[in-house]
């Protein structure tokens, strides 16, 4: 059987690219060869059928699990089944994913076949009732279970946002342990401070203490680190259990980080309290203080715990607000829809239980459930919160529209295309929601330095220990341990961390809620250094739908009437599928033109089409058409005006000239105005197209553009962006097309219009929603915050380490005879990421 029939009892096609089963009533995915067309799973298969489809259809797929999966498989499909050997069964093994083409999925490792890259494990399959945690700092870690990073101890949280924000057991348990440590360190602070505040008046306060018939005075000063010590114990081991658990596990993973600090900080200062309380005879006199007894640090380990856990409560409290974007896009979808049976009847259902080809009902004011089609009715819709366009567009029959979209004052009846993960709103969450977790190069340098920071701040609390053992004032021990903590404890690497990717997930959300979809953090990055943008015309400049401009009938009077003459071309041209002759369908649909059915029709490739209509021998095309059928006479090429920017389309009747159609692509409304403010911020614009020279020059000429190139075959684009870049430019290319998907791909930020082809937004790394270029300029504002606000973030961790670690360990006593209290420096180091995080949410509100 050939493998492009139906598949048996299924009444699906397969895919000649990847072998799966394509339904195609509902295939997305398609293309025409030789008179046939072919229905494929992905954008990927296209595109690999389109490059040699005789050598795709030469040779049969290889069935899924016998090498590379469909480029189109999603990431998180079942275990790939390697081939089993014979007497062998088959042996499930781990799938690899590309990181740049997240598309691209096979078993075993090796290159991307698109990108080259080497392909990365991919996490296996999880259960559709499983939730994914990953960190935030480090998105390659991912574990089916919430915890802790092993990397840098953060807690884990949830790879995928629901539309409902769950309780985080992590904040739960923090908060717990947040407010009784509270309640215990509040009486042991009160207690410390008045052992230093009233130290004479407490050495001749004591209690007698009974033992049978003696009694025995004790003095506070011997009782208070007892008491000390039964206040701080579930402080320091019950309330911070959680610091010395990832303390001791970033030793066991050899990554060390901010809990090491913490742990060793708090550990030595409750240790050293402890052994002092128990065995004070131990230490020599000079260790003494008045009373007779060791100083101790029950109050300055419980203060860093009860702190360092408030910290993380507010830390954790601020990362739930980075993922409000997601979580707002998915509460636009509606809950229920209303479906309208074959016997007329209507019935609300759970959105999940529509299926394509459902016929719905959507009234007025009610959101829009699923993607479709309107089948019956006319209204305006609100689509601002997916393309961030604020002016209702109008609807009716054939128009699509959006699911989550808000219906105006009009009734619908639309029919079900895309439902479920397929839908636009689904797969622009599924796409911040990647985003959001890709890294941003500047987040090298902050990883390069956290690579050292923690083995540099625990050598400089050694050091600093020591120097103040060796040459700092009485009494030098308790110094040195006090400065040695307050260094450990002051320095903050996560600040360090947190401060791009909580930049990246706020901004990528922001730029969702405008229309902007952002594909990868790095493109995020680039887009502010972009100097050249090139730009395809059709489609991207201009709106990518032909239109007729004008209709000039031949003679002076006219020998025909304009409707005559448009009647008559559309009557021919119903029978073809050239973009310019479904221009001239709908000019005579809009004008309620009755069309004719043709007859003998025949394309000619080159020229134009001929056939009979209402018994007239009718001819449209291009001027060779009109010489071959002897329409023109003398009449010369190019002596029939046109309006600027246009081609005209010709008609004969009869083997004698009609008169003519012009037919032009209109600029989109808000393209003047974008390339505006792009040249306005020195931005070097440039025109690709495949039009003639002068219909190029004139659309240049309207729109401001210096560089443009007509006549540009769909290769030479990828070539052009290159020969930009050998310049020294730093290129960005938009278009919309399959034939952009190589340049858009060789440019350094790829812009897709949404309203272009799967196959270009798959190859770019920004999808402007809207599909106008005011998206670009509102995409690199995006970008020039986002940006600066991870500057901010990083100077200011920088920043803050550079200072506080030095003045921990006490340079500044020579001067001004200052020195920072451990339990000041866990306040610094708890607010020094909450700070980081605070800022980073400030791009909810920058305007774009």
């Amino acid at each position: 059987m050939d493998h492009l029939d139906p598949a048996p009892s299924t009444g699906k096609m397969k895919d000649p690219v990847c072998g799966m089963d394509v339904n195609p009533g509902t295939a997305r995915h398609k293309a025409q060869h030789n008179g046939k067309e072919y229905f494929f799973c992905s954008p990927g298969c296209v595109s690999k059928f389109q490059t040699d489809p005789e050598k795709i259809l030469a040779s049969p797929p290889k069935p899924m699990g016998s090498g590379l999966v469909s480029l189109g498989a999603p990431t998180g499909g079942p275990t790939l089944v390697a081939p089993a050997l014979p007497g062998q069964p088959a042996k499930a093994t781990r799938a690899y994913v590309c990181p740049m083409c997240p598309e691209v999925r096979q078993f075993g490792p090796g290159p991307c076949p698109k990108c080259g890259m080497a392909l990365d494990p991919e996490s296996p399959a999880l259960p559709a009732s499983k939730t994914e945690y990953t960190c935030p700092m480090h998105p390659e870690i991912v574990r089916t279970e919430p915890g802790s990073c092993p990397i840098c101890g953060m807690t884990l949280e949830p790879r995928t946002v629901t539309a409902e924000e769950e309780e985080n057991p992590e904040l739960r348990d923090m908060t717990r342990r947040f407010w009784i440590s509270l309640v215990l360190t509040a009486p042991l602070l009160a207690i410390a401070m008045g052992s230093m505040l009233w130290p004479h008046t407490l050495m001749g306060v004591g209690i007698d203490i009974h033992c049978g018939d003696q009694s025995v005075a004790t003095p506070w000063t011997s009782i208070l680190p007892w008491l000390e010590l039964i206040l701080a114990t579930p402080v320091v081991l019950w309330g911070g259990w959680p610091f010395f658990q990832r303390g001791w596990a970033s030793i066991v993973n050899r990554s060390t980080n901010m809990f090491t600090l913490i742990a060793m900080g708090t550990g030595v200062a409750y240790v050293f309290s402890v052994v002092a309380t128990l065995f004070p005879q131990i230490f020599p006199p000079s260790f003494r203080t008045m009373g007779n007894q060791p100083d101790v640090y029950f109050e300055a380990a419980a203060a860093i715990v009860t702190l360092v856990l408030l910290g993380q409560v507010l830390e954790l409290r601020a990362r739930s607000q980075t993922s409000s974007a997601i979580r707002a896009l998915l509460d636009l979808s509606p809950k229920i829809a209303r479906v309208m049976k074959d016997d007329g009847t209507e019935l609300d259902i759970p959105l999940d239980q529509v299926k394509p080809g459902d016929r719905l009902r959507v009234r007025p004011g009610e959101k829009i459930p699923v993607d479709g089609v309107v089948l019956d009715g006319s209204s305006v819709v609100d689509e601002s919160m997916i393309t961030g366009e604020s002016v209702p567009v109008e609807k009716t029959t054939a128009s699509r529209v959006i699911g989550a979209t808000v219906n105006g004052n009009g009734s619908l009846v639309m029919r079900a295309e895309r439902v479920g993960s397929e839908t636009m709103l689904a797969q622009i969450v599924q796409m911040v929601s990647q985003a959001q977790r890709t890294r941003a190069p500047i987040q090298r340098l902050a990883d390069k330095v956290a690579g050292w920071f923690v083995p540099a701040v625990i050598a400089i609390s050694v050091l600093a220990f020591i120097v103040w053992v060796s040459v700092g004032p009485e009494p030098r021990f308790a110094h040195a341990i006090v400065n040695a903590v307050a260094v450990l404890i002051i320095a903050c690497p996560c600040a360090l961390g947190l401060a791009t990717p909580m930049a990246i997930m706020v901004g990528t959300g922001r730029g969702a809620r405008a229309g902007v979809l952002i594909k990868n953090a790095e493109a995020l990055e680039t887009l502010e250094k972009v100097d050249t943008v090139v730009f395809d015309k059709t489609g991207t400049l201009t709106e990518g739908k032909p239109k007729v401009v004008a209709i000039s009938p031949q003679g002076n009077p006219p020998t025909i009437s304009e409707n005559d003459l448009l009647r008559l071309a559309a009557s021919l041209e119903r029978a073809s599928e050239h973009p310019h002759g479904a221009a001239i369908v709908s000019k005579a649909t809009e004008k309620k033109l009755s069309l004719s059915e043709p007859a003998d029709f025949q394309s000619l490739p080159g020229k134009g089409i001929t056939g009979k209509v209402e018994g007239k021998s009718v001819a449209v095309g291009n001027f060779a058409l009109m010489k071959q059928v002897g329409a023109f006479g003398e009449l010369k090429e190019g002596g029939v005006l046109q309006p600027a920017g246009s081609t005209s389309i010709f008609v004969a009747i009869d083997n004698r000239y009609a008169g003519s159609i012009a037919i032009a692509d209109p600029v989109k409304p808000s393209t003047a105005n974008a390339l505006r403010e792009l040249k306005a911020q020195g931005i070097r614009l440039v025109m690709l197209t495949g039009d003639n020279q002068a219909t190029a020059q004139q659309i240049a000429r309207t729109l401001g553009i210096e560089d443009f190139k007509a006549e540009v075959l769909p290769a030479q684009k990828a070539e052009i962006v290159k020969t930009l870049q050998s310049e020294g430019r730093i290129v960005a290319m938009a278009g919309d097309g399959i034939n952009d998907a190589p340049a858009l791909a060789q440019a350094q930020v790829g812009i897709a219009m949404g309203t272009g082809t799967d196959i270009a937004m798959e190859s770019g790394g920004i999808t402007l929603l809207k599909g106008d270029l005011e998206g670009i300029v509102r995409a690199r504002k995006l970008s020039q915050a986002t940006m600066r606000n991870i500057r901010e973030n990083l100077f200011f961790a920088f920043v803050y380490n550079a200072v506080g670690v030095p003045i921990a360990a006490g340079v500044l006593y020579p001067l001004f005879g200052l020195l920072l209290s451990p339990i000041l420096a866990a306040a610094a180091m708890s607010f020094s990421s909450v700070s980081v995080i605070t800022n980073s949410l400030r791009l909810r509100k920058v305007k774009l």
